[in-house]
């Protein structure tokens, strides 16, 4: 799986929520709204998710392991940095 794309949206102001993602992965599939956020150890992201009957929130999708996840918020986070600067 590669990374072909990603694109930043940022948000000012002082809220946790820095800016909103979209990936894209091999130059066929999409994903979009996935939120960039400063937590108490840092910048981290949180995937696209819904509201559930339950009231609690459930991603909509994800990465199924932990290698896919770190590797993509490396690469989300890299690139809102450097569009920061």
């Amino acid at each position: 799986m590669e990374i072909t794309d990603i694109r930043i949206r940022k948000f000012e102001g002082e809220g946790k929520k820095k800016a909103v993602a979209s990936i894209t992965i091999d130059h066929v599939f999409v994903i979009h709204e996935i939120k960039i956020v400063e937590g108490a150890k840092g910048l981290f992201i949180a995937m696209p998710s819904r509201k559930a009957t339950d009231g609690n929130y459930r991603d909509i999708a994800h990465p199924i392991n932990t290698e896919t996840r770190e590797m993509l918020q490396n690469l989300i986070i890299q690139k809102y940095l450097e569009e920061s600067d």
